[in-house]
């Protein structure tokens, strides 16, 4: 056995999203590299006339952080790390930490086991719900991480995290903070429903055919799992998020203006660019973020145990 004993009482709400938040924290502290790299690939070809200028051409997952290391440094990897760890605690604590109370709503009384319709509601409930409160972390995230410095000369848009929120609600307005929102729910319930709906069907059948245990390998092959479903079903929808989110004041008229523009100039294997570092991403955030979860649900419980004992 791997890691701790499942604890002897159901893990709480509050102790889930705790959990969730930290656990997706601690991966994003470990894959923020992959994201940024991604978010690059992916805006890569929506301008032509700046792309013509710029000297740096990113090519593949590894292509793109050694032109970033080369041209801008280490630290460019982790350009926006502030805002998304404070997307995480926001993000990933409602739509995690919350899924498992929202399918107990949501599956009827007397039901042993809750249907994947339900648990499809489910995810998608929650990643809705995550993506409103969160949406304004997100477009600073997206922000840093696509902007370029090459050096001191260069033109540094927000001089912090701080400063981009309040920069963007004054040159935006306070919209502008959730610019991109309906793409980010409808992306963001599509990787819920891909992450939890899977992880939960698979965790649950290796336990029930008694194929693997509660613990470690389980968890990783769930977690890998889910990771890949997440990546497939929902690249598409990513890019158009994070071209729309990235784009200066009326360069698109809106989601749909931008989804047209991308298969009229580029095809449609423009929705798939950046797949490789999206799945290497969100594959191993996958494991190690629901590894980390279970853990944590495990070890919170212990703490909670011990300070209700009276011994």
């Amino acid at each position: 056995m791997v890691g701790l004993k499942p604890s002897e009482r159901p893990p709480t709400t509050a102790v889930k999203f705790l959990g969730a938040g930290t656990a997706a924290c601690f991966a994003d502290l470990l894959t923020f590299p992959l994201d940024t790299a991604k978010v690059r690939l992916q805006i890569q070809g929506e301008n032509q006339a700046a792309q013509a200028a710029r000297s740096a051409q990113y090519r593949g997952v590894l292509g793109t952080i050694l032109t970033m290391v080369r041209t801008e440094g280490p630290r460019s990897l982790y350009s926006g790390l502030v805002a998304g760890l404070q997307r995480q605690m926001s993000f990933a604590s409602i739509r995690i930490g919350l899924y498992d109370s929202v399918k107990q709503f949501y599956t009827p009384k007397g039901s042993d086991h809750s249907s994947i319709i339900t648990r499809i509601l489910a995810g998608c409930t929650t990643g809705a719900m995550a993506v409103t409160c969160a949406q304004p972390t997100d477009v600073v995230k997206i922000r840093f991480q696509a902007s370029m410095h090459t050096g001191p000369g260069s033109n540094r848009k927000y001089s912090g995290t701080m400063d981009a929120y309040r920069t963007i609600a004054r040159e935006e307005g306070v919209r502008g903070l959730w610019k991109g929102i309906l793409p980010n729910i409808t992306r963001n319930a599509i990787v819920n429903c891909g992450e939890m709906v899977t992880y939960d069907i698979i965790k649950e059948k290796l336990l029930d055919y008694h194929l693997l245990t509660d613990n470690f390998p389980c968890h990783f092959v769930s977690a890998f799992g889910a990771g890949f479903c997440a990546t497939l079903v929902a690249s598409p929808v990513d890019v158009v998020k994070t071209r729309y989110m990235n784009s200066p004041p009326g360069q698109y008229h809106s989601p749909f203006n931008c989804m047209l523009k991308m298969v009229t100039q580029e095809g449609p294997t423009a929705f798939y660019k950046g797949f490789t570092p999206s799945f290497l991403r969100l594959g191993s955030w996958n494991v190690v973020m629901f590894v980390s979860y279970e853990q944590m649900k495990r070890a919170l419980m212990k703490v909670q145990m011990l300070r209700d004992s009276p011994f």
